[in-house]
């Protein structure tokens, strides 16, 4: 890829991952209003006090994961970014899947590593790093966490790998 494409395919990239996101999301009173603006949530959470938490998630390509919090009537009780850098780090040693799922939303993807015994999962979040984006990594054994990470997307090192 030639060079001046190569910063054309970075910039697209950068802003495909911008549209995938929310804006500062409209703040909404009840659970039609929800619907009605943000449309179907990827996910609706069954909690166990009456509530549901609709989730609307833009992963693969976002960087955000809006949750909704709905009381029986319908009515909005919180409201809020789960991939904030406050709740990433509520992500706790021992939690399960099932558990850091309603925390943090739908995952981009996943990756196993047989030797260690490792499934991580990863979300693009935020970018706060020096790459062109950031992913926050949770990392399992056993279906369960043992630690958290960072990883950051550099753009192409200025290597032409369409020739090998």
């Amino acid at each position: 890829m030639s060079t001046p494409w190569r910063g054309i395919a970075t910039l697209a990239l950068a802003l495909l991952a911008g549209c995938a996101t929310f804006p500062a999301p409209r703040q909404v009173s009840t659970e039609a209003e929800a619907l009605a603006v943000f449309g179907e949530p990827v996910e609706r959470w069954h909690n166990g006090d009456s509530t549901t938490t609709l989730e609307y998630s833009t992963q693969p390509m976002g960087a955000t994961a809006l949750m909704i919090t709905v009381d029986r009537s319908g009515a909005v009780l919180r409201q809020e970014d789960a991939l904030s850098q406050e709740n990433l780090a509520r992500v706790e040693r021992g939690m399960t899947r099932e558990q850091v799922s309603r925390l943090l939303g739908r995952h981009r993807s996943v990756e196993r590593f047989v030797l260690s015994g490792e499934e991580v999962w990863d979300w693009n979040i935020r970018n706060d790093g020096p790459g062109v984006a950031t992913r926050f990594n949770v990392h399992f054994i056993d279906g369960k966490v043992v630690r958290t990470s960072r990883s950051f997307v550099y753009p192409n090192d200025g290597m032409d790998r369409s020739n090998r």
